[in-house]
């Protein structure tokens, strides 16, 4: 009986090693894996060969005429830069990734961030930032960057709100780097957001700050009248009874 308990026993340890197997034994063949755990996955790993190719490469070259995420077809158009931004050059393309390292291309005027916004400030500029920052920083900040967005209405609590005083003090270089870079839980946009659409952004944001905080002593003098007319009354339609 004990013999018998014993010689089945190993019996059935033999199987179970030659099963699974030693982990970490080297074979050119696949082992046969009851449980795998995802270890190996049926998918092309990078710098991986792979024999589908006549290669034996298994990363491809890009398809001609990829190009990166966030990218635009370059423009022709130049802009002279503002006085105040003397660190700038005075012509520069308006198309391209963080590739200099001066104020339009960092936020930053020597060691210090710098403000004011390195572009012309147009109505074409704003209609641009408020494309942009509708399609990238809504979803988290909110339509009027009041961090009200959808992500933080699921759970992403951490979102703050671009309304507050420290962000409207806060200089336009910082802002072009925490976008450029990321912060906290805030993936970095840099990779993905050219420099133009950058400034363009804070531009609109600026502009909400103001829509959003405004005071009297912004309304131009000559318009401030206005703003004490009572607002016109229509007199209400009686909807007339439906004739029998």
């Amino acid at each position: 009986m004990l013999r018998g308990f014993f010689l089945i026993s190993l019996l059935f340890t033999i199987a179970l090693v030659a099963v699974f197997g030693f982990r970490g034994q080297k074979s050119t063949g696949a082992p046969l894996e009851v449980f795998p755990d995802m270890v190996r996955q049926m998918k092309v790993r990078a710098q991986a060969p792979l024999n589908f190719f006549a290669d034996d490469r298994g990363s491809r070259l890009p398809v001609p005429g990829t190009v990166p995420i966030g990218y635009e077809m370059p423009k022709t158009e130049t802009f002279a830069a503002p006085a105040a931004a003397v660190e700038v050059p005075q012509m520069r393309s308006r198309v391209g990734f963080s590739v200099g390292t001066d104020y339009y291309d960092t936020g930053k005027m020597g060691d210090r961030w710098g403000t004011g916004i390195p572009v012309p400030v147009t109505a074409e500029l704003l209609g641009r930032g408020q494309q942009r920052f509708n399609i990238t920083c809504a979803m988290c900040h909110g339509a009027t960057a009041a961090g009200n967005g959808i992500t933080k209405q699921h759970g992403l609590a951490t979102v703050v709100t671009l309304q507050d005083e420290r962000i409207r003090k806060m200089a336009d270089g910082e802002i072009f780097n925490t976008i450029t870079n990321g912060k906290n839980t805030m993936m970095a946009y840099g990779p993905n957001i050219m420099v133009a659409d950058r400034w363009a952004i804070i531009a609109y944001l600026r502009a909400l700050q103001r829509s959003q905080n405004a005071a009297i002593a912004d309304v131009a003098p000559e318009h401030r009248a206005e703003l004490d007319k009572p607002a016109e009354t229509k007199p209400e339609v009686k909807a007339e009874a439906p004739k029998k």
